[in-house]
C-alpha cells in the first residue's frame, strides 16, 4: 500500500464547535473534542439522537460551521480555515447528500442542470465530458439516462435520491457526507438506497461518512461507527463489535431503542430501555461530568462529577466510560441489541 492510499479520507481531531443562541448566553458547546479517521473506501457511521452534534460535524467538515479548536484533515490537507476561494476546489474531492432531496434539486432545473452544477463549480466546461459523464452517473445510480431531459418533479423520493447520490458522484469525490440521507425514504426504497450507496462504493472507491440515528441502518453499511452524545464521543469502533458488544451504556440504549420484527424481542427491549432515564437541557452533571451520567443507570458519583478520558481497549475501540467493563456484568436486561451485521 502507497502513501497516499495510507492517508485516510477524512482525518478530524479534537474538533470543538461552540454557538450562541442569544448575545448574552453562555457558550452552547456543539461539538467538545470529537475525533475521527476515515480510511479510503471505508463507512465511518456517526449516530446519536437529535441534538447530539451529529449534523453540526457535517458542516464543520464541509466548513459551513467555525471551529474553536481542532483540526480538519481532507485526504491529508488541511481544510479547516480555508478561505471561501480555495474551499470551492474542495468540489472535486468532497460532496454531500443530505435527507431532503428537493433541498438539493433546483425543482426549475432539469436533472441534468442540477448534475452539471458540480462539473460546472469546478471549471469543467466541455459538453461532451458532462454529457458522458452525466449518463454514466444516471445508469450506475439505477436510472435512465433519459432522465436528464426531466424535472425533479417527474421522480419519485425515492429516484430523487438516486439522482441527488448521482449529482454527488459526477466529480469523482474521495468522500461523501450522507447526512440522514435515507431517514425519510419507506423501508424497501431505504433498503434499496443502501445497497446502492454500497454497490457505487466498491466501483468508485468512495469512502462515507453516514449520519444516522437508526443503528439498525448503520449496522447494515458501516465498517466503523462512532456514537456521539451531547456532542462528546462516547464510543467508537468496528461497527461489529459496537452493536454486538456495546462498550457505553448509551450505545446500549440507542441499539435497544432500535425496533426490531420479533413481538417478544421487541418487548423485552421496552423493559430494557426503561432502565435509562430521560433529560432535557444542558445540566450540571453533564457540563462537569460524564454527559450521559443523568440517564444512565450504572452512574456514580464519579460519573456526574468527573468527564471520563477516552480509553482503548484490547479489540482496538475507544470508550469514554469510568464503569467499563463493570457495567455490563451489572446490566441484568435481557434484551438483545444485535440482529445481525452485514458489512
Amino acid at each position: 500500500m502507497t502513501k497516499e492510499q495510507q492517508t485516510p479520507v477524512l482525518d478530524v481531531r479534537n474538533i470543538s464547535v461552540g454557538f450562541r443562541r442569544r448575545r448574552r448566553e453562555p457558550l452552547f458547546q456543539a461539538l467538545d473534542d470529537v475525533s475521527l479517521t476515515i480510511p479510503r473506501g471505508t463507512t465511518m457511521g456517526l449516530v446519536g439522537e437529535s441534538g447530539s452534534g451529529k449534523s453540526t460535524l457535517a458542516k464543520a467538515v464541509l466548513g459551513l460551521a467555525p471551529t474553536q479548536s481542532g483540526s480538519v484533515r481532507l485526504l491529508g490537507r488541511d481544510t479547516t480555515h480555508l478561505r471561501p476561494t480555495e474551499r470551492r476546489k474542495l468540489g472535486s474531492s468532497l460532496q454531500a447528500v443530505f435527507q431532503d432531496p428537493n433541498s438539493s434539486l433546483n425543482p426549475s432545473c432539469t436533472v441534468g442542470r442540477s448534475l452539471a452544477e458540480p462539473m460546472l463549480a469546478q471549471g469543467i466546461r466541455s459538453r461532451e465530458i458532462i454529457a458522458r459523464r452525466t449518463t454514466k452517473m444516471l445508469e450506475d445510480v439505477g436510472l435512465d439516462p433519459a432522465a436528464a431531459a426531466k424535472y425533479p418533479r417527474d421522480f419519485s423520493g425515492g429516484q430523487r435520491q438516486r439522482i441527488s447520490i448521482a449529482r454527488a458522484l459526477m466529480t469523482e469525490p474521495q468522500l461523501v457526507i450522507c447526512d440522514e440521507s435515507v431517514s425519510a425514504l419507506d423501508l424497501s426504497v431505504k433498503a434499496q438506497i443502501l445497497n446502492l450507496l454500497a454497490d457505487l462504493q466498491d466501483e468508485h472507491g468512495v469512502g462515507y461518512l453516514f449520519i444516522s440515528h437508526d443503528m439498525s441502518v448503520v449496522r447494515h453499511i458501516c465498517h466503523d461507527v462512532t456514537v456521539l452524545y451531547r456532542g462528546q464521543v462516547m464510543e467508537t469502533g468496528p461497527t461489529r463489535l459496537v452493536t454486538n458488544e456495546p462498550a457505553h451504556p448509551y450505545t446500549r440504549a440507542l441499539l435497544l431503542a432500535a425496533p426490531v420484527a420479533d413481538p417478544q424481542a421487541q418487548q423485552q427491549r421496552r423493559a430494557a430501555t426503561a432502565t435509562y432515564g430521560r433529560t432535557t437541557g444542558v445540566t450540571a452533571e453533564a457540563s462537569s461530568g460524564c454527559p450521559f451520567a443523568p440517564r444512565c443507570p450504572f452512574a456514580t458519583d464519579q460519573c456526574r462529577q468527573e468527564r471520563p478520558e477516552p480509553q482503548t481497549l484490547t479489540d482496538g475501540r475507544v470508550v469514554a466510560c469510568h464503569r467499563y467493563p463493570e457495567w455490563r456484568q451489572e446490566d441484568r436486561a435481557d434484551a438483545p441489541v444485535s440482529e445481525h451485521h452485514d458489512r
